[in-house]
């Protein structure tokens, strides 16, 4: 019997973050987007593994439109003057035929208090999995909101 795929398993990723003001939270989330470089793209909210072997890239030219598989963080806030942050962790095995872990988190909070948060939640994916973690990516977002305020941190999974 042969294995049927109905979608490839993406061999390589990268983090974003963007951040952004609007008129109105949607328009501020879109912002965020377009900054972190997404914002012509269908995102299609993945859940949090890495691919085993999976190599992370600097960034890659996505198609306009394209349904693109993401792990992301984002916190939209329409209270002005309030602290915000998203952040995305990436824990890579020291075994490179387990998959990773990606985690996410996003509240109103610096972005430091945030992303130390994400941090230790892939220490802990992979310390429930008994899996020995090489090392922890992470990034984040922070935006101090004037009027409508998002922020987006994400991990793209893709295609060579």
């Amino acid at each position: 019997m042969s294995e049927f795929s109905m979608v490839k398993t993406p061999n390589i990723y990268w983090l974003v973050q963007g951040k952004g003001e609007g008129n109105m939270p949607l328009n501020a989330f879109d912002q965020a987007l377009l900054d972190a470089g997404v914002g012509d793209t269908n995102l299609v909210r993945m859940s949090s593994i890495v691919p085993p072997a999976a190599e992370e890239v600097n960034h890659v030219v996505l198609p306009k439109g394209g349904l693109i598989p993401v792990a992301y963080a984002m916190y939209t806030s329409s209270n002005p003057g309030e602290t915000i942050s998203a952040a995305i962790a990436v824990g890579i095995p020291e075994d490179p035929t387990l998959p990773g872990v990606i985690m996410e988190h996003e509240d109103a909070e610096p972005l430091e208090v945030v992303e130390a948060r994400v941090r230790q939640m892939v220490i802990d994916g992979f310390a429930y999995r008994n899996r020995a973690l090489k090392e922890v990516k992470s990034l984040g977002s922070e935006l101090v909101v004037k009027k409508h305020g998002s922020v987006f941190a994400a991990a793209v999974l893709w295609y060579k």
